[in-house]
């Protein structure tokens, strides 16, 4: 058992498949990726703080964006809220990436993988399993972070291509772009500390 129990949400704190429909109602019934709520947590203070919980759950807001969704091939999964979950975080850690930063988002960094191992082991998988997936993840991750790093750069052709490696399944990858595109600008006009202190809609 984790030193964490998450709690997942209903409803409003659930992801939406495309059909509009929450995704913790959805057929993968027990692959829920929700927010993490204050008052429905038991964590270790030693280990955990509220302002990377704030951090988490604002990119949880974002991906769960039923829109994001609305131009898979496919009824949308577990799989496909990671992939959006992980982009959203590349771009954010892309934009705050500096010395004076560096310890702080590396703390959010193992913050952010630490829930999803724990989403992950919620779910029921075992150890070998989860060793397995989280590796897969990270490497994931790291590879999103490889291709956006000179995102500002790159024409738009580009960057749809690079988009195509990780979004395979989504037919409208334009509008994908768009919507990230507008993402990134609105992580340039704001601060680190902003998402440190309180959760925002998006």
């Amino acid at each position: 058992m984790s030193f964490l129990l998450v709690l997942f949400m209903t409803n409003e704190d659930c992801f939406f498949s495309k059909k509009g429909t929450p995704w913790c109602l959805t057929t993968f019934l027990n692959e829920q990726f929700a927010t993490i709520n204050e008052r429905k947590i038991i964590y270790n203070i030693f280990i955990m703080s509220e302002k990377y919980l704030y951090i988490y759950n604002n990119l949880i807001n974002y991906t769960r964006n039923k829109d994001l969704y609305k131009s898979l091939k496919r009824e949308d999964n577990f799989s496909d809220r990671l992939t959006l979950f992980l982009l959203h975080f590349s771009f954010f850690l892309k934009n705050y990436k500096n010395e004076e930063n560096k310890i702080i988002l590396q703390e959010i960094y193992d913050f952010n993988f630490r829930q999803l191992e724990l989403s992950i082991r919620e779910i029921g998988y075992g150890d070998q399993s989860i060793n397995k997936k989280m590796k897969d993840y990270i490497n994931l991750f790291h590879s999103m972070v490889s291709e956006i790093h000179f995102w500002n750069n790159l024409s738009r052709t580009q960057k749809i291509e690079k988009f195509s490696i990780f979004l395979s399944d989504f037919n409208k990858i334009d509008d994908l772009l768009d919507y990230f595109e507008l993402f990134n600008d609105n992580l340039s006009k704001k601060t680190l500390n902003s998402y440190l202190k309180s959760v925002s809609n998006p």
